[in-house]
């Protein structure tokens, strides 16, 4: 092969790991849970298949049983993936990837999870649980408001009169790895979770002024550094 043939192919390989490494970045970050398991993760696992209408169980429990080892196959089976019982990277970037299912009308990109878990670790890797959370809440918000853009993606990289509205967009920390706790707060706040209600705006008043925003909003309230408004 000539030097110049092996240089394109070097470069078409680069750009190719390039183009997929965000989704096996994201494919990576979620740990793979089995009968026996406990805890946040398998209640956001229960929470999703029961909004998807695979969870039968009346309540949330957290505890990975065989009733949801047979909702996990189910859904494996319906979409076309590996039928083991087990919820791996595939299967809950399929399942977190979208909410449409069993009549549901509505769809998620498939790398939603993905950007709202980065927002979520720029803005508020550490901060509480809760306010980790009421991040996404607040990012989903926007997204269904009429004055913001449609998509999570669309919302964290709008600029206003050239400027970001989240300063991770600005500072490049928006591309750093979310944590696993990162991750769980945006499956939460995906599934419905609320805990700043229908705020569209909150910053870190040790960091900010926020004049514009507390004279032209509604405080809700105070989590961690965070301050919420709507």
């Amino acid at each position: 092969m000539s030097s110049k043939l092996c240089k394109k192919a070097i470069t078409i390989f680069m750009l190719t790991i390039l183009l997929l490494s965000p989704i096996e970045q994201a494919h990576a970050a979620y740990s793979t849970l089995r009968v026996g398991n406990r805890g946040q993760e398998v209640s956001s696992l229960q929470s999703a298949l029961k909004n998807k209408g695979y969870f039968k169980y009346p309540k949330i429990t957290g505890y990975y049983g065989y009733i949801t080892q047979d909702a996990v196959m189910r859904f494996q089976r319906d979409n076309r993936l590996a039928v083991d019982g087990i919820a791996g990277a595939k299967t809950l970037g399929a399942l977190y990837g979208s909410t449409s299912n069993r009549g549901s009308t509505v769809n998620r990109k498939s790398g939603d999870v993905y950007w709202l878990a980065k927002i979520i670790h720029a803005e508020a890797a550490g901060e509480p649980y809760s306010g980790k959370v009421a991040v996404g809440n607040v990012i989903l918000n926007r997204v269904n408001s009429s004055k913001f853009p449609n998509s999570i993606y669309n919302v964290i990289f709008e600029y206003y009169k050239g400027i970001p509205q989240f300063s991770p967009v600005a500072d490049g920390t928006i591309y750093n790895t979310p944590s696993s706790e990162s991750i769980r707060a945006a499956q939460d706040a995906l599934n419905g979770v609320r805990p700043v209600g229908d705020a569209t705006y909150f910053f870190n008043p040790n960091k900010a002024a926020g004049t514009w925003i507390i004279k032209n909003k509604q405080y809700v309230k105070k989590i961690g550094r965070h301050v919420f408004y709507r």
